[in-house]
C-alpha cells in the first residue's frame, strides 16, 4: 500500500474542511434561531391604497409623510424616526412637544426626499396616494410601504387608518372617543348649539375658508359650532378674494397666524370691516391648520375653551 504524500494529505484535508463548512452553512440556514425579522410570524398584512403589504409587527423606524400621520404616531406613543413636514424651515410642528424631538424631517409633504429616507434605515414607511403615487416604487425598494387614500379624507378615519398600521388600532378608537367626549362636555358647558363658527386661513393674498371636514372646522362643530352654509366645491375649504371677506361672517370668527399676540396679522380686508366680526380670534395655524390628529385635536380643543371662557 502506497503512502500518501505531505501534498496529497494536505489536499484531503482541504477538501474535508470545505465540505464541513459547508454542513455547516447549510445547517445554519436552517436554524431558528437565525430567522430573518421580516419572516412569517413577525409580519401583519395591512389593506391600503395600493393592495395589500405585509408590515413588521411592532416598527421601529417608521418614516411618516404626512401632518395625521406624525399625529398619530407621536399620540400612540411611536416616535418616527423621520418625517416630511409642510415647511423645513419650521420644522416638526413644536405643539408636539418634546415627544417630538429628535425626528429628522425628509423633505416636505409634497416633495418628500427619497433619499433622505433611505438614509434613516426605516423599516416602515406611510404615505398617501392622492401625493406621493408618483414615489410609492421608489418607497418600495426603501421598505415596506403603504399609502392611505387622501389627505382630504375625514382626519379621524385616517387616525384610525394610521394607527391599524402602526398596530394600534384599540388606541386610537379610545383617542378618538376622548377627544368626542370632551367636545361634548365644552358644547354643554359653553352652550354653543345654534351659533356659528368660521375659521380663516390668510395665505397668498387669499382668504382660505375652513368647511366642517376640514380637520379645524370638524373640530368646530364637534363642539356644537355649525359652519356657515356654502358650496365648499366638494373640498375640506375653498378661496375667497379679500374683496368676499364678508362670505366669512359668523358668530365666532377664527383667524390663523404665526403668532396670536401680533394683531397686525389680520388681514386688512377682516380689519376694515372689523363691525361684521365682532367676535374675532387669532389661532395659532401650527395646531389648528397642521395638527391633524387627537394630539393637535386636542390642543384645538384647549384653545377653543380659553377663547369661549374669556368670551363668556
Amino acid at each position: 500500500m502506497r503512502t500518501p504524500t505531505p501534498r496529497t494529505l494536505r489536499r484531503r484535508l482541504l477538501a474535508l474542511t470545505v465540505a464541513s463548512a459547508a454542513v455547516l452553512a447549510v445547517a445554519a440556514c436552517g436554524s431558528d434561531d437565525s430567522e430573518p425579522a421580516g419572516s412569517v410570524g413577525d409580519t401583519r398584512t395591512v389593506e391600503h391604497a395600493r393592495g395589500k403589504t405585509a408590515v413588521p409587527d411592532k416598527p421601529t423606524r417608521v418614516v411618516v409623510l404626512e401632518p395625521v400621520q406624525l399625529d398619530t404616531a407621536i399620540a400612540l406613543q411611536l416616535t418616527p424616526v423621520g418625517a416630511a413636514v409642510l415647511n423645513e424651515a419650521a420644522g416638526v410642528p413644536k405643539y408636539l412637544g418634546d415627544k417630538a424631538a429628535g425626528i429628522t424631517t425628509v423633505g416636505t409633504v409634497q416633495e418628500p426626499n427619497v433619499q433622505k429616507i433611505a438614509a434613516l434605515k426605516p423599516d416602515l414607511i406611510i404615505g398617501t396616494e392622492s401625493r406621493h403615487s408618483a414615489l410609492y416604487q421608489q418607497l418600495t425598494d426603501v421598505a415596506p410601504t403603504v399609502f392611505m387614500a387622501s389627505q382630504a379624507d375625514p382626519w379621524q378615519d385616517n387616525v384610525k387608518f394610521t394607527a391599524t398600521t402602526l398596530g394600534g388600532a384599540d388606541s386610537a378608537d379610545k383617542l378618538l372617543t376622548d377627544f368626542r367626549q370632551r367636545c361634548a362636555d365644552i358644547a354643554k358647558k359653553f352652550g354653543t348649539a345654534g351659533k356659528s363658527a368660521q375659521l380663516i386661513r390668510p395665505r397668498d393674498g387669499v382668504l382660505t375658508l375652513y368647511g366642517p371636514t376640514s380637520f379645524a372646522g370638524s373640530a368646530l362643530e364637534c363642539v356644537g359650532f355649525k359652519t356657515p352654509e356654502r358650496d365648499w366645491e366638494n373640498s375640506i375649504s375653498v378661496d375667497v378674494s379679500p374683496e368676499r371677506v364678508l362670505e366669512a361672517k359668523a358668530d365666532h370668527v377664527f383667524v390663523t397666524t404665526v403668532d396670536v399676540n401680533d394683531r397686525s396679522t389680520i388681514p386688512a380686508s377682516v380689519t376694515a370691516n372689523a363691525a361684521a366680526f365682532p367676535r374675532l380670534h387669532l389661532v395659532d395655524q401650527s395646531f389648528w391648520i397642521t395638527g391633524v390628529g387627537t394630539v393637535g385635536g386636542q390642543a384645538v380643543l384647549d384653545d377653543l375653551e380659553r377663547i369661549l371662557t374669556a368670551s363668556s
